[in-house]
């Protein structure tokens, strides 16, 4: 698919980014969603601008029960659908039987496999289709994330447009429209989890400790992604 990337203005705010992506994407466009309080101020955006978008999320079978409560509370509040994606059960039998319950922990190799089983091979279904996809991603989250821009092309998956609104926003202001806007937000945040994932990978951040350093813990900040945003 060819898409050309529409040009935004380097103080464009969230809305215009969101507004100029899902005009210059040729097909549908979804806003994949993590429940975090990021992706929640997007839809929240979305629906304010009334722009036709999607939300899908991917459940991985490990996630924190909050997930879910803020799934349905978005539902409620937004009178939206979420499309779910699940992975291939055969595949995580396959990878329980061989490797056991907590091989991601043993080597990178094998967290990265867990990764793809549970979140990349979902999402390319899940993207199947589109036009173009929303992320919730901000530059200040970790160094992996220093070169993105606010709508790219997604050569990973079929030169798609990728829309990452909220790149250079703080993390403060993130908070500040969501308080503002009175919107859902997961429990965990207020539980010390600025970044959340799923549950055996996840833990709360110290005070002063870095956001994603309760991602991964036990790996190199270079290495904490999950294969969904590859470079």
């Amino acid at each position: 698919m060819h898409q050309d990337i529409p040009e935004i203005p380097a103080n464009a705010t969230p809305q215009e980014i969101l507004q100029a992506g899902v005009a210059a994407a040729k097909g549908p466009v979804s806003l994949a969603c993590s429940f975090s309080v990021e992706d929640v101020v997007i839809i929240d955006m979305a629906k304010e601008l009334s722009l036709p978008i999607g939300v899908f999320a991917l459940d991985t079978g490990r996630l924190h029960e909050e997930a879910y409560e803020v799934a349905d509370a978005i539902m409620e509040r937004y009178r939206i659908k979420i499309d779910w994606y699940y992975p291939r059960h055969e595949a995580v039998e396959k990878l329980l039987r061989e490797k056991g319950t907590y091989s991601f922990r043993e080597s990178l190799e094998n967290r990265h496999e867990c990764c793809h089983i549970r979140k990349v091979e979902p999402l390319g279904r899940a993207l199947s289709g589109l036009g173009g996809w929303i992320t919730g991603l901000r530059r200040e989250q970790s160094v992996t994330r220093t070169g993105l821009a606010p709508i790219e092309i997604d050569t990973n998956n079929g030169g798609i447009l990728k829309l990452n609104p909220l790149l250079e926003w703080t993390e403060a202001q993130v908070w500040e429209y969501a308080k503002a806007r009175r919107i859902p937000t997961n429990r965990l945040h207020g539980q010390g989890y600025p970044s959340i994932g799923c549950a055996p990978c996840t833990r709360p951040v110290a005070p002063g400790e870095h956001p994603r350093g309760g991602r991964w813990w036990w790996e190199n900040p270079e290495h904490k992604e999950c294969g969904l945003h590859r470079r």
